[in-house]
């Protein structure tokens, strides 16, 4: 879905008056109910993760996490069964799983009496029946199931959402009988920095040649986009010429603006491909086809 900037900035201004909750996809849902949700999410985590990224350093302060993990000891002993990380999570505007990560750090410093492992802690956020304390380990859960931009129950799903969509392009790349080679292929032969699919033939997408193409399973926002042009686009056209980029989920329509140099976006696969013969592909770059 192609959204013009007014219409983005709209979903936008609603994001701003959400948390990362369950029940804020149905208010963007009721709001917007010409867009698919997983186009209304995308947008709605891309935003907050600016929003987080911008005021996270104020509750990563010494001071602040103790204060943080006191107040949960003492909650926590009162209401031994209630939300307590979730609820103060909430109250100070942090991420829940952000929160449920910066208290079982400080509970596991104080278990051990230095920093844990990176590894230790990310297991134990993943299994939180591994937490040796069944009390926080129930908050941490409820932190995670009940944050829809952070954690690892969102990473597994975005993991398993692109795996998904690179299954499909790959798909529809067969039923037009393309020869393709995809990120598997291009790593055993050398290649470090890969688009998904390299075409073994190029082919004309709107009249526009297309030598590659990158499944994106996301929303195209300014920020997204320009760091994935400067990160990964141009330097697969240096390497291997145009291509196209697929944001399944859409894109700010401005952002299409880089096809005479090279990059073209979609928001689905093209239907109308025409595949270039050696005599077709010379006939179409001198403008006789």
């Amino acid at each position: 879905m192609r959204l013009s900037r007014a219409e983005y900035k709209e979903i936008v201004r609603w994001t701003e008056k959400l948390r990362p909750t369950r029940r804020c996809m149905k208010i963007l849902k009721d709001k917007f109910p010409s867009h698919s949700r997983s186009t209304l999410l995308s947008i709605f985590s891309l935003e907050y993760q600016k929003w987080i990224k911008r005021t996270f350093s104020r509750h990563h302060v010494p001071d602040v996490i103790e204060s943080y993990y006191q107040r949960y000891l003492s909650e926590a002993k009162a209401q031994p069964t209630a939300p307590v990380l979730l609820e103060l999570a909430n109250e100070v505007d942090l991420s829940p799983a952000l929160m449920a990560r910066i208290i079982l750090d400080r509970f596991l410093q104080g278990q051990d009496g230095g920093m844990p492992s990176k590894s230790v802690l990310n297991s134990m956020l993943k299994e939180p029946s591994s937490i040796p304390d069944q009390i926080l380990a129930s908050n941490v859960y409820q932190c995670t199931i009940n944050d829809c931009c952070y954690g690892p129950l969102v990473d597994c799903i975005k993991h398993a959402i692109g795996h998904e969509h690179e299954v499909l392009l790959r798909e529809k790349l067969n039923e037009k009988n393309l020869s393709f080679l995809d990120e598997n292929h291009l790593r055993t032969m050398g290649y470090d920095k890969t688009p998904d699919i390299i075409l073994e033939v190029p082919v004309a997408v709107e009249g526009h040649i297309v030598h590659w193409i990158e499944s994106k399973a996301s929303f195209g926002d300014d920020q997204s986009h320009q760091t994935y042009l400067n990160e990964q686009f141009w330097s697969y056209w240096n390497r291997f010429g145009p291509g196209l980029v697929i944001y399944w989920y859409g894109f700010i329509g401005d952002l299409d603006c880089q096809r005479d140099r090279g990059i073209l976006l979609k928001d689905c696969f093209p239907t109308d491909i025409v595949t270039l013969c050696h005599a077709t592909f010379v006939s179409f770059l001198y403008g006789l086809a």
